[in-house]
């Protein structure tokens, strides 16, 4: 983090290890959540791409999504090969599903 960037770990320095815990356990909830949206969002792009006979890969989107994590990583100062790669994942699973469905 950089000197003029409040720590992000403050707020639970005086939490319990089970409020922690408790913590983790509601943002992996979240995290699951917003993953269920973004799939069941692609689903309904592969429906699009199909009626309108349009490939499964879309490469330059691809990419866009890609720089587009990287953006988001940097914000948030988290490592930007791992959210690339959590991406990468998202996509590639988004792919294979389309590939199924046709």
């Amino acid at each position: 983090m950089t000197d003029d960037t409040p720590d992000a770990a403050e707020p639970f320095q005086d939490m319990s290890l089970d409020e922690l815990r408790e913590e983790i356990e509601d943002i992996d909830r979240g995290i699951v959540e917003l993953i269920a949206r973004r799939t069941y969002v692609a689903d309904t792009v592969a429906k699009v791409k199909a009626e309108k006979d349009l490939p499964t890969t879309d490469e330059s989107q691809e990419e866009r999504v890609m720089e587009r994590a990287g953006k988001n990583a940097a914000h948030f100062e988290v490592d930007s090969n791992l959210v690339k790669a959590i991406f990468r994942l998202l996509i590639e699973m988004n792919k294979a599903e389309q590939r199924q469905s046709r």
